[in-house]
């Protein structure tokens, strides 16, 4: 890893309290559930209108039951 770019993650995990690694792994953490969301967001506007209208149907089932 370059230097300057460790000096920047320990300067930010510095102004987070807590480690590098943490601040690593939130970061990758963050990315990995992004790229997800954004697969999720392509299959939905990809889909049809049945599909549209059973996920929609869940959601209404889902709300009954809290």
């Amino acid at each position: 890893m370059p230097v300057a770019l460790r000096d920047r993650v320990d300067h930010s995990a510095r102004e987070r309290g807590v480690t590098a690694a943490a601040l690593i792994e939130a970061l990758l953490d963050g990315d990995e559930r992004r790229r997800r969301m954004d697969s999720f967001g392509r299959a939905v506007r990809g889909a049809d209108q049945a599909y549209r209208d059973e996920f929609h149907q869940w959601d209404i089932a889902a709300d009954r039951d809290d």
